[in-house]
């Protein structure tokens, strides 16, 4: 059986570009990049050429990327150093975001010094920003971070950063914008972006695991999570993924280089699955924004209740399709999911998310939904 890989959102395949620029990094070049002999400098200069082809690529300094294992790491310290060396008091973010997010704020949430303002939210995911400029005013001058991913990893709903970054600082905030999902797939002007900080991991744009970056915007004056050494310039101690990091700069160069035909591909794959998905699924949905401002790599499917779609992820992958479940239901194909939990309690049905990537094909999209006819299809009943 020829399987179909529509979990791009988790993880995504790993580039052959990027692992022939890994390979050195694990055979012949294997010194400690804070050794001073040539060996160390041969690393040493592998992880500033990479940090400089990041901040070239998202027009930032190369002083201002901080690597680190990946997004959760990258988000947490962006909270918890903010609320350590910053001053801030008050942490405004939403009951959607990543768990990297969502429960870094709840944890900092709990010493006394620490209030969390939990965001309300549009049907679709999207930000109130009224409740959110009633929160900035409320809060001024009391040390606020505010805390919203770029897109959401489970729906795909997308925020304005320029909008909701100028509003956070009109009232004297920090604006930290989890941008995992995003990182690889859409330009950054890091210049003249209003952001504080954001994150990055590698692998979901074709890189590997455990490589990411908290950018750091220059005089945000955050200091170290993890203590022991001198690396990241003094930023992040402990020894340099030296293959991971390279790996996530010729990632992110393949990335944008193709990145206009990639989007147009993967925006296809999505638009045709979304129209057959309506044409041969009776009672079919979307949670979330489906539509041309939403993350074009992820696409969120409401089955409708009628007992058919119980167990539909498990069934799925029986027919060598992976992808993801979300709901607030606790029936198979649907266990779990805080988004859909905090932005549809009510809303029955098997919810399902598939996600796309410049290696998926049209063919792949098209025996998904046949597979997916076929399992809902009404059992007949003998006369």
């Amino acid at each position: 059986m020829e399987r179909i890989y529509l979990d791009n959102a988790a993880t995504t395949p790993l580039d052959p570009e990027v692992l022939d620029a890994m390979l050195p990094y694990f055979r012949e070049h294997f010194g400690n990049p804070s050794a001073i002999h040539a060996f160390g400098r041969r690393t040493r200069a592998a992880v500033e050429q990479a940090r400089r082809q990041v901040a070239q690529l998202l027009n930032c300094t190369p002083g201002e990327i901080i690597f680190t294992s990946g997004g959760t790491e990258a988000d947490n310290m962006a909270l918890a150093c903010s609320v350590r060396d910053l001053g801030v008091r008050h942490i405004i973010t939403s009951p959607i975001e990543h768990h990297a997010v969502e429960y870094t704020a709840a944890a900092l949430g709990q010493q006394q010094s620490v209030e969390v303002h939990w965001l309300r939210l549009h049907e679709d995911g999207r930000p109130d920003e009224q409740h959110l400029e009633e929160l900035l005013k409320a809060t001024q001058g009391q040390g606020v971070l505010v805390s919203l991913m770029h897109a959401n990893n489970e729906i795909g709903t997308r925020i304005d950063l320029e909008r909701i970054g100028g509003l956070a600082h009109r009232y004297g905030a920090l604006f930290h914008s989890d941008t995992v999902q995003t990182m690889g797939h859409y330009r950054f002007d890091l210049a003249t972006l209003p952001v504080d900080m954001i994150t990055c991991a590698a692998h979901k744009f074709h890189g590997p695991k455990g490589s990411g970056f908290l950018y750091l915007r220059n005089g945000v004056g955050l200091k170290p999570m993890i203590i022991g050494g001198a690396q990241e310039r003094n930023m992040r101690a402990g020894t340099e993924n030296i293959a991971g990091i390279v790996g996530l700069a010729k990632a992110m160069e393949i990335a944008y280089r193709d990145l206009a035909h990639h989007q147009h591909h993967v925006q296809g794959l999505k638009d045709r699955m979304m129209k057959r998905l309506l044409a041969e699924i009776p009672g079919v949905g979307f949670n979330g924004d489906p539509g041309p401002d939403s993350l074009y790599t992820v696409l969120n499917v409401r089955f409708p209740d009628d007992g058919r779609s119980e167990m539909l992820l498990y069934n799925l992958d029986i027919e060598g399709v992976a992808c993801s479940g979300g709901s607030a239901c606790s029936s198979g194909s649907n266990k779990g999911s805080h988004v859909l939990a905090a932005l549809y309690p009510e809303r029955p049905g098997a919810n399902i998310r598939f996600s796309f990537s410049r290696f998926t094909t049209a063919d792949e999209v098209d025996r998904t939904v046949a597979i997916l006819k076929r399992i809902l299809q009404p059992v007949p009943v003998n006369a």
